[in-house]
């Protein structure tokens, strides 16, 4: 099991009044040594610890001047998050880059890290977000021990008072719903998070908990994280959508290129140092090889089609189609380097270009839309 963090501003520690400056003149006084990455993440603490970052950037609550970055409520809470986050990265330029341009989501989770589960971010703005998976404490299951002990001991290491939210990471069938609710129930509060929310559960498995939740008087999930992609659906845009109109849960999704087989290298093959090249992803050269994939692949060169007449790459028309579901909060990126960022980023730029014509051509060339009741959008 794991668990995820997301924190934002306002985040003060002990009632300290001294000034970012201070703090962080401090911190580097009695770390002499500090290399470049390490006072980026003495930046982040003081931001985190005191929620008074100035910045360059001048931002607003609805979009960041600079970049156009949109900022939706998470599920039909309050909390604002930017509609592009970034997750699978840890380089330091990287992270700086996305903050500066208007990202207050990122996931450093440790499976991303190699283990190093104290990667601190920046928030554009007030404070910063951040957004951890932990292992380590909870791996056992989301029973109410795992929970409260292991979001102590990741809140004590990140010097955090609360988190904004806590997402539970697959139900645990060893450990009942009303176990796992009551504990999320819990440390919401006795003020350790503010909401809390599952990833990779099933409708039904939100359901009962928002039953469970309803039922003894807790506090049911507001958000989902789900993978959602041109082809992977039916979750995003028919499950989740109901689930928001009816308990107000919300979508945070992730692999947006489908782990970059949307982005049109594998047109041609698998190239030599691509992802799927690499040890450890031959499952997703089979996938790309497969008589699935080159199907899918004849697609997506119909789609290029469409991307060049909208003068965008197929990565940011693939981006900006996920963005265009107006049920989905945030989508994680992930960046490999500062010029792929800002590819991505420019996708914002394409969301407006999406007519409802052009949704229904890609629809008619991917061949996949699920059925649903209610058309979303309407």
């Amino acid at each position: 099991m794991q668990v995820s963090l997301v924190c934002s501003d306002n985040h003060r520690g002990g009632g300290v009044t001294r000034t970012t400056e201070e703090r962080l003149n401090q911190r580097n006084s009695n770390s002499p040594s500090l290399g470049t990455k390490s006072r980026f993440r003495a930046v982040a603490m003081v931001a985190r610890s005191l929620g008074q970052l100035s910045v360059n950037i001048p931002l607003s609550s609805d979009q960041s001047i600079r970049t156009g970055m949109k900022y939706r409520n998470l599920g039909k809470s309050g909390l604002r998050v930017s509609c592009l986050g970034l997750g699978e990265c840890i380089a330091e330029e990287i992270m700086t880059l996305a903050y500066e341009n208007g990202i207050n989501l990122f996931d450093t989770a440790e499976v991303y890290a190699a283990g190093n589960k104290d990667i601190q971010v920046l928030y554009p703005g007030k404070g910063f977000c951040f957004f951890l998976l932990f292992r380590a404490e909870t791996e056992r299951g989301l029973s109410r021990k795992h929970i409260i002990e292991g979001l102590r001991a990741s809140l004590d290491r990140l010097q955090l008072e609360y988190a904004d939210v806590v997402f539970a990471n697959r139900p645990d069938p060893n450990t009942p719903m009303e176990e796992t609710v009551r504990a999320m129930s819990h440390v919401i509060n006795h003020g350790m998070a503010m909401y809390w929310g599952t990833s990779r559960w099933s409708s039904m498995e939100i359901m009962e908990a928002y039953s469970v939740a309803r039922q003894f008087n807790l506090i049911p999930p507001i958000c989902e994280q789900a993978e959602y992609h041109m082809f992977q659906r039916e979750k995003v845009e028919v499950q989740l959508p109901e689930l928001f109109h009816k308990i107000g849960v919300g979508a945070m999704t992730w692999s947006p290129l489908a782990c970059g087989i949307i982005s049109g290298k594998y047109n041609s093959g698998v190239p030599l140092y691509s992802r799927a090249s690499l040890k450890g992803y031959q499952w997703m050269k089979d996938k790309i090889l497969s008589e699935e994939g080159r199907r899918q692949q004849a697609k997506l060169k119909e789609l290029q089609v469409i991307a060049e007449r909208q003068g965008c790459t197929l990565a940011q028309l693939a981006i900006a189609w996920c963005l265009r579901n107006e049920g989905v909060s945030s989508v994680l990126l992930g960046a490999s380097s500062k010029d792929q960022l800002m590819e991505n980023l420019a996708a914002i730029q394409v969301l407006p270009k999406l007519s409802s014509s052009i949704v229904h051509e890609m629809d008619s060339i991917l061949g996949n839309k699920p059925y649903s009741k209610k058309d979303y959008r309407s």
